[in-house]
């Protein structure tokens, strides 16, 4: 595999869609609607450019991950990390996210928070929000909002609820 991982271009918004709604049929977890999310986060003021990133081989589109503003001064919604169901379990997701903490921690964001699973996330360290005393209003079980601090002590004086 050559993986090549950059920031998303405009030219590249509808091959991306499809490639979402594409992935998320054979996710574990999906609602349908992510690619309508990513679209809907690229229009609005949250949408960070340099941390909208794809993964390609060969020219291939095999991955996509996506950093925006949220909540607190500082914090990133980590929404939606997707790669291709043929490339799954071989690092694309995990390089995906190393390097949107790379440039997210070089533009000084402190924080990311993600709605997910806690065995996949927690290799990142994500732990769950409420141990940064911060509580969600949706009904979704605690475990699965989960915070990474990508400065240490940034979450030690914020507290507050999130909502999805």
């Amino acid at each position: 595999m050559t993986l090549i991982i950059k920031c998303e271009e405009k030219t590249e918004f509808e091959m991306i869609y499809h490639f979402i709604k594409e992935a998320f049929e054979t996710a574990a977890v999906s609602d349908g609607t992510e690619q309508d999310f990513v679209n809907m986060l690229r229009v609005s003021e949250n949408y960070i450019p340099e941390l909208a990133l794809v993964a390609t081989d060969n020219k291939q589109l095999i991955g996509h991950i996506m950093l925006t503003k949220f909540a607190f001064k500082g914090m990133l919604l980590l929404a939606p990390l997707t790669v291709k169901l043929d490339y799954r379990h071989q690092g694309v997701g995990t390089k995906l996210v190393q390097k949107a903490f790379e440039l997210a921690k070089e533009m000084n964001y402190t924080s990311v928070v993600v709605l997910g699973d806690p065995d996949y996330y927690g290799r990142f360290g994500f732990k769950p929000s409420v141990n940064f005393g911060i509580t969600c209003t949706n009904e979704i079980p605690s475990e699965y909002v989960q915070i990474v601090e990508l400065q240490e002590g940034a979450l030690d004086s914020v507290n507050g609820t999130i909502s999805f």
